[in-house]
């Protein structure tokens, strides 16, 4: 089976400026990774790396690493995030640097992350650090900086489209217009047509053709479609004490992570639209929140290879290359998130990505013999 998984990619491990004034000198995720604890027993945390250790992105050798990696166990490409405040861009290293130096050799594209930049990672999500604003020129400004990205022989195309994502296309003010805006100047500047999806948070139920996008992109988790939370009494098995107990409980919220797989799975079901499938091998953002924090609890490698298995049995590729799966994510380490190795589980959760690929391609090998 002709699969293209693309893993989630936060390039976020650097010091900039802005997190410097805005959460001290040297800050990023991996502050907030390495302060984590358990919040009740059982509960993973913190997530430590094994290979990479807590890395600089800055590094041209830990992104080689991070590539060499992700191919040898079938990821395709990786989608970064792309951080745009009206010409003002955010942790764009890795991304400039791999334009700058012609490697690592491997596909990618981005997902314009269109939120407001805020303290949610501290918990305090109603204080903007960074505001977005949304105008036609800035639409014009920004498709014209995104074409010399969009021209780089590795970017990822569908017969020949660069493929471009919005996180959170629900927050521009008139998304029809701004496609427009997109796609005419795309002609006029020679890249030709555009492939423009976004993930379903927000914005979900709706055919994605319908506002001017190719596809819509299953992002998981999906808030909006979890099962019911783990009850007290059953996370009650997980007593670290009493005291402890009771605060993680009125604190966070558990889900289990095998409820909320087959969840997904059946919800997939419903969808008559064109939208590619989504999957996590974990989540826990308790790292990056004290309060209100989500967790899915009891996962395992076996698991994910569970949920990873079902979404490409019940795949129909729209066409040759309209066969994307999205893998939520390589490095969301502060949400407890990731295909990278950790000391708890190594590489198996890459391991079970590579292993759960492999199967589909012999058995599809076997059946054209």
């Amino acid at each position: 089976m002709n699969i293209r998984p693309l893993a989630i990619y936060l390039p976020q491990f650097h010091p900039i400026p802005e997190n410097d004034q805005w959460w001290g000198k040297g800050f990023t995720d991996w502050v907030k990774v390495k302060q984590a604890r358990p919040r009740v027993k059982h509960h993973y945390q913190p997530h430590v790396p094994s290979e990479f250790g807590h890395y600089d992105l800055r590094e041209p050798g830990i992104r080689e690493r991070q590539v060499s990696l992700a191919r040898e166990h079938g990821i395709y490409g990786f989608c970064y995030y792309h951080y745009w405040f009206n010409g003002k861009r955010l942790l764009n290293l890795p991304v400039d640097e791999i334009l700058k130096l012609q490697k690592p050799d491997f596909p990618f594209c981005l997902a314009w992350a269109n939120e407001d930049w805020t303290r949610a990672w501290d918990g305090h999500t109603g204080k903007i650090l960074l505001e977005q604003k949304y105008n036609p020129n800035d639409d014009l400004e920004h498709i014209r900086f995104l074409s010399a990205m969009f021209q780089d022989k590795r970017y990822i195309r569908v017969d020949g489209k660069p493929l471009f994502i919005i996180y959170q296309p629900a927050l521009l003010p008139d998304i029809p217009k701004t496609l427009e805006i997109w796609r005419e100047e795309a002609r006029k500047l020679g890249i030709g047509e555009l492939y423009l999806c976004y993930f379903e948070n927000i914005l979900q139920g709706v055919d994605p053709q319908s506002l001017g996008f190719d596809a819509s992109i299953e992002f998981q988790p999906n808030w909006w479609k979890l099962p019911a939370p783990v009850n007290r009494t059953r996370l009650g098995n997980y007593l670290l004490d009493k005291g402890i107990f009771l605060n993680a409980y009125h604190r966070h919220t558990f889900y289990d992570y095998l409820e909320v797989a087959n969840r997904m799975l059946e919800a997939s079901k419903q969808i008559t639209y064109k939208r590619y499938p989504g999957i996590t091998p974990m989540f826990d953002n308790s790292p990056r929140r004290k309060v209100e924090a989500a967790i899915l609890f009891n996962t395992h490698p076996e698991k994910y290879a569970f949920w990873l298995k079902s979404i490409i049995r019940n795949f129909n590729p729209y066409s040759r290359e309209e066969n994307f799966i999205f893998i939520n994510a390589w490095n969301e380490w502060g949400e407890g998130n990731h295909l990278e190795p950790c000391e708890r589980w190594g590489r198996a959760y890459l391991e079970a990505t590579r292993d759960t690929l492999l199967e589909f391609e012999n058995h599809e090998s076997v059946s054209h013999e």
